[in-house]
Order: C-alpha cells, then structure tokens, then sequence
C-alpha cells in the first residue's frame, strides 16, 4: 500500500492560547519532503501532531504505513547505551544466551538469529563505529544524532519524521543523511535548514502564516518559484492599491465638477430670472445627482478595497530582521588571540586537545572543522577561558563575546531588554531597543523571557546583546550558530557578519555558511 498523509482543515493552537495553524491543508506522500518556514511557524508543532504526540483543536490527520521519528535532540539517561536506544537490549541478551547454550525451548523460539548483523548494518549505514553495548554518554551530540537515525533505519518504518537531522552534524555525518535519504523507498518529511540536504529533495511544502503551499524540486527550484510568486503579488498589489487612489481621485473629481455646475445654477437663480417652480427642481436634481455620485464612489471604492485588501493577503507580514554593527575599529595587524602548545579536555590523563598553536590577526576569519568528537567546542572553551588548559598559554589582545551552542551569555530568567542593558550598560533605553527592533524584537517581543524563546530566537537575541553595543568585541566566536536558524535568518546573519569589521572565530559544518561570511582560514582538528 502506497504511503500517504493527508491533513484536512487543521487548526492547532498552543496552551498558551497562540494560534499557529488555520485550516491548514497538505498532502504528502512516497518520497522525500522537505518542510522549510520560519523559526516559531510551527515545523516542529506540526511534526509532533502528524506523529500523535499533540492533539489538533479541530481538523484531521490520516495516514497509511508505520511512522518512524527523529526527534531534535538525543539526551542519554544515565547508563543508556546503543542497544538502549534500538531497544533491544533485552533481545540481545536472549540471543547472547541462546548462543551460550543457556535458552530454553521456549526461549529459542523467540530468537532474532539475524539481530546483530541487522544492528550492525544500521550503525555502518550511518557510519558510527560503535558496538551495541556503547554508552551514549561518551558520544558526541552528532554522534548521538546518527546514532538516533541508525535505530531509526533499524525499524524499517515506512514514513520516516525527520527534525534538523543534521544539526551537529560533521561532514561525514550529513553525507551519511544524505546518502541515506537518497536511497529511501518510503516517505520521508524533514524539517530543516540544511541548504544542501534540500537541494536532494523532491519536493518542498513551505509552511508560513498563510498556511502550507507544496513546491516540486529542491531548494534552488523552490526560491526561484518563491521569488517570481513574491513579484507577482506584490505586483498585483501595487496595482490595487493605485487602483483604490485612482477610484477615490475620480470620486473627487466629479464631486468639484458637480460643485460646480450647482455652483453655475445658484448664480443664476440669484439674478432673479429663474422661476421659482424651476429653481427647486434644479436643487432636488443637484441633491439626487450628489447622492448618486457618493453611492456609486463608495460602491466603486469598496470593489478596489476588496480587490486590494486580496492582493494583500497573498503576501506574508514579516518582522522585520536585520543585522547591522557598529565599528569594532580592530587594528589590521592586532593580535586578537595567541595560542601556544595548547593541551586539555577535562581529564588530565585523557586531553582532547593536544599541542594547538593558533594565532588571529586584525579580522582575520577563522573556521575551526574537524570531525564529531575532535574537540572543536572543547578548543573554543579553553581559548575563551570558559576551560583552564593542561599544558600552553592563551592570550587575549582584546574584548571577544562568545556566543555558544546554548547561548549561554543570555540569563534565562531575564527578559531579552534585561539581557541587553545587562551586556551593554553604556547603551540607553532607546539604543536598547532600537537595536532590538533590528533583530527582531519590536516593542513587547523585547520583554519575553529568554528561557521562553525558541532556538532561533535565542540566537537572535545573543546576536543582538553580543554585537548590539556601541563597541562591538574585536573577536566574536561562534560556536554552530546556524543550528537553530530558519534560512531566511541564516542568510540575514551572513550579511551582518560579512559587514562586521572585527575577527571572527566560527565552529560550522555548515560549508554554505562558512563561504558566505568569507573565512580566510580553517584549524582543523582530529579526534584524539
């Protein structure tokens, strides 16, 4: 049986009485999907309902064939391993005692003789060099995440939901997605901003506050299509809109000539040689004549109204998002950072880094790669002093502003107006929200709580506070900021940080971005 979703009028609004979906119509089935919108839309929202885990406040949403999920995040329990995670420790240890000779009849017949190269097969396809008994603690976040998608491909499920799979993901982790994508037989929907894993997929349904609209091809297809869909609306909403000025100008034309002919009859009544029989005629006639214009210029007005407020429609209300700095005035041949035989981690008998040597110049723009594991966020906490080294130096030669994968520089109990004058207090109140306008965070945005915020929204607001100052730091560091951000956000930060005069310190594995904010240089790091 082919597999298909089908979502009919649904509507789902959040216990906090916002309402992300209305009517909202969709249809998806074999093949790969890619889900794009902006951060807060509801991508994730509409995965967890697609998958049972909320309920619509009204419409409906059928399907056929078994469902797989990839959620987000991976957070091991303690003591959790891979077999954990495939659930199937318990299977495992029936087959281990079978082969020992210690099963039963009864036991025997439960025996899932093929397990093991079945759980093999899954972990090999995502390219993690594990074994069942592995402890997910001692795996990276994207080590966690193939992990996640290996017990995912080990189900066989026909319809697989995929959220971000190649957040924190290396090079060879997203070839492992995209390659397992690419030979998927069943139906795959997958939200992301992975500008690559969208060029591979069939189709993209876009999902904004008008509702979902379905785009064949991949990403570079999809913009193409958006872009001449945006031209048009706003096209035929410029036509409306002087269409509705044409209309009320015409209105006023008639009402000024008609003005005047009564004007014409009054003087001529006032000579004296009008009947009187024959002046209120003229005066009922005028007062008809006036009421027909008003009747047919308010008829004529609503229709442009109608026509404009329609053309209107068609086109999305955006906040708006900009990222614009301030000089940090970095020298050109200012050291901003020296590292010297650099070594640590977070067991001395066990360092995850080992012997760096790094030094940045004026604005210079440096990525810091490497593999899952290779220590690339255990570097950047040993640079930025969050992590005191073993062995080496580390110097600073002016301010930097980290901005973490957790953000961790925002306050969650603060609001994001708190955040900032806390970062900047030289900033006055309406540089404070000013800036936080340009990021986004117009009027009573600017007072939510920042544990409220989504990931998207989090990083905007660390951008913000980091950079939003009158001196931004000369060295902003950067540590997977891309992870949480739709495209049109990404691609506003790559503008910014382009303009930014300061030296910039970036973990990425996102090869789009990292060309798109002009890194010179790259350290490349090896597990240990």
């Amino acid at each position: 049986m082919p597999v298909s979703v089908t979502i009919a009028n649904l509507s789902y609004t959040g216990p906090d009485g916002h309402k992300l979906f209305s009517d909202l119509d969709l249809t998806f089935g074999q093949g790969r999907t890619g889900l794009v919108g902006r951060n807060g839309v509801g991508k994730t929202t509409l995965l967890r309902l697609i998958a049972g885990e909320l309920t619509p406040s009204a419409g409906t949403i059928g399907g056929t064939g078994r469902l797989g999920v990839l959620r987000q995040q991976v957070q091991p329990r303690e003591g959790e391993t891979i077999a954990d995670l495939f659930g199937v420790r318990a299977a495992l240890a029936l087959l281990a005692k079978a082969v020992s000779g210690d099963a039963d009849i009864d036991e025997l017949a439960e025996v899932d003789w093929t397990l093991e190269a079945r759980l093999d097969a899954a972990l090999a396809q995502l390219g993690l060099p594990v074994t069942a008994e592995t402890p997910l603690s001692t795996l990276s976040g994207g080590q966690r995440t193939r992990a996640a998608l290996a017990a995912l491909v080990f189900v066989e499920p026909d319809l697989i939901l995929l959220d971000e799979p190649t957040n924190n993901l290396d090079v060879e982790g997203r070839q492992a997605v995209a390659g397992l994508l690419k030979g998927w037989r069943g139906a795959a929907l997958i939200v992301s901003h992975d500008r690559g894993l969208l060029e591979e997929v069939d189709a993209i349904v876009e999902l904004t506050s008008l509702g979902a609209k379905t785009y064949g091809g991949g990403w570079s297809h999809y913009r193409e299509r958006k872009a001449l869909e945006l031209q048009v609306a706003e096209r035929d909403r410029d036509v409306a809109e002087r269409q509705v000025r044409d209309v009320a100008r015409k209105a006023q034309e008639a009402r000024e000539k008609q003005a005047q002919r009564d004007a014409g009859g009054r003087r001529k009544a006032a000579k004296g040689d009008m009947p009187k029989i024959m002046m209120g005629g003229l005066k009922r006639r005028a007062e008809e004549t006036a009421g027909g214009l008003d009747t047919l210029a308010e008829k004529m007005a609503g229709a442009a109204q109608e026509q404009a407020a329609a053309a209107r429609a068609k086109i999305e209300v955006l906040t708006p998002f900009s990222v614009k700095l301030a000089p940090s005035n970095l020298p050109q041949g200012k050291v901003v950072l020296r590292a010297k035989g650099v070594s640590g981690g977070y067991e001395p008998e066990a360092p995850v880094i080992r012997s760096v040597d790094l030094e940045i110049i004026g604005p210079e723009r440096v990525a810091v790669v490497g593999p899952n594991g290779s220590g690339k966020t255990t570097l950047i906490k040993m640079l930025t002093g969050e992590l005191t080294p073993f062995t080496g130096s580390v110097e600073l030669g002016g301010p930097l502003a980290l901005l973490d994968q957790q953000v961790g520089l925002l306050d969650r109990q603060e609001s994001i107006v708190e955040n900032f004058r806390r970062l900047n207090p030289e900033s006055s109140e309406n540089d404070c929200r000013s800036v936080l306008a340009a990021f986004g965070f117009r009027a009573d945005a600017a007072l939510q709580l920042a544990g409220t915020l989504s990931g998207g929204e989090m990083l905007r607001a660390g951008l913000a506070a980091a950079l939003g100052g009158k001196t931004p730091p000369m060295l902003l560091v950067l540590d997977e900021p891309t992870n949480h951000l739709d495209v049109e956000a990404i691609e506003k930060i790559e503008a910014g940080l382009r303009a930014y005069d300061g030296a910039l310190l970036v973990i990425s594995h996102d090869a789009v971005f990292l060309e798109n904010i002009g890194m010179t240089r790259e350290v490349r790091l090896t597990p240990t």
